[in-house]
């Protein structure tokens, strides 16, 4: 939405054409497409001949991708002249793939990045012709960083077609950053279960990274389902060894759990009794 209303504002740019995902109950792409004028074309398969003969009929000089969910294959993304764009919210040549943003903080890094690159027959492998960094401090969660993405996909993507458009972008192979980089795959249903056999950091770190708007880190208190959305390091908690997913200690709005190395003390979360001393919290 925001990539959209700068690329609109610009009379050197014409978008010819709106292609959302094809399950998409975005109201508000399609009405920007009603008020706008601008065809609103669905396909279950975007790579299908005669979908990419109605393409044709535009003659665009640039395809543009963002949060798209199909693959493009060479005759799609070689089309028009310029080729076609992806912006991604991952510092290529690492984190190419899915959850992105989650996987950054799961790994407690330090930045994250977004990168506009070129679409090839790989995922996310392409030549880069834009990348900005942020900062992530241990104050920022999923909810922080997908804002701040939302706000900075769209002014990295029309940077980059502003230098396209100028013919002043210098692109830059990803293989001359790293020859290998790495891929994330899609986070699916079980990964949001906490594996208490781990430092209270990779823990505060798990739990950041999925709350909300994610779904949640998951575990058990007597097979009953407790939703953990926040947590704190303890500073100059002692290391020692006890039963880990231990709950340790308890206070007015938090209680304190044990981890591999430390403890750590959890001020947010969704359960439907009261926390004991005591209790185990565990993986089903």
């Amino acid at each position: 939405h925001n990539a959209f209303l700068k690329i609109i504002q610009n009379p050197k740019f014409k978008i010819a054409f709106i292609v959302p995902r094809y399950d998409s109950t975005d109201t508000t792409l399609y009405n920007f497409a009603k008020k706008y004028q601008i065809p609103y074309l669905k396909s279950s398969h975007i790579n299908d001949k005669k979908f990419m003969k109605e393409l044709e009929k535009y003659s665009c000089d640039i395809f543009v991708s963002m949060s798209f969910d199909q693959i493009f294959k060479k005759p799609l993304f070689s089309m028009p002249p310029l080729k076609t764009i992806n912006c991604h919210a991952g510092k290529l040549p690492f984190y190419r793939g899915r959850n992105i943003l989650n996987w950054a903080l799961i790994n407690d890094e330090k930045e994250f990045a977004i990168t506009v690159h070129y679409i090839d027959e790989g995922i996310d492998t392409g030549d880069i012709i834009l990348q900005k960094a942020y900062a992530i401090t241990d104050k920022d969660d999923y909810a922080t960083l997908l804002e701040l993405a939302h706000l900075q996909c769209a002014e990295i993507l029309y940077n980059a077609l502003v230098l396209l458009s100028e013919n002043k972008a210098k692109t830059t192979p990803q293989a001359s950053i790293h020859p290998v980089g790495f891929y994330c795959p899609k986070r699916i249903q079980g990964d949001e279960l906490i594996n208490w056999q781990q430092s209270s950091r990779e823990i505060f770190n798990f739990i950041r990274a999925i709350t909300y708007p994610g779904v949640g880190a998951r575990s058990f208190i007597e097979d009953k389902e407790i939703i953990l959305l926040q947590s704190e390091l303890i500073k100059n908690a002692p290391c020692y060894k006890a039963k880990c997913g231990a709950v340790v200690g308890v206070g007015k709005d938090y209680f304190v759990v044990k981890t591999l190395d430390s403890t750590l003390k959890i001020t947010k979360y969704i359960y439907e009794k009261k926390v004991k001393m005591g209790d185990c919290l565990k993986n089903l």
